[in-house]
């Protein structure tokens, strides 16, 4: 490629660049930002919400196993002593 040719990319990149830069701070592009990072937040309070209801009840089943297990040691100890 000659050096006029590599000038010419240069510049239709530091125009489509300037352009890029003037479409990307318009203020449609910004209605879009703003409504999309609304959207990932909604989304990530749903996540969250359902990560505590899935720790809740792993707290849960936790509890009740130990509860299960206790029951059962006592039961067996109990079978021993008699």
């Amino acid at each position: 490629m000659n050096r006029l040719g590599k000038v010419g990319l240069f510049l239709g990149g530091v125009l489509f660049g300037t352009a890029g830069v003037k479409i990307l701070s318009s203020k449609d592009a910004k209605k879009c930002y703003t409504h999309t990072t609304a959207a990932v937040l909604r989304a990530k309070e749903c996540v969250m919400d359902t990560a505590n209801k899935i720790q809740e009840n792993a707290d849960d089943v936790l509890a009740e196993a130990k509860q299960i297990n206790a029951e059962r040691a006592a039961k067996e100890n109990q079978e021993v002593t008699e």
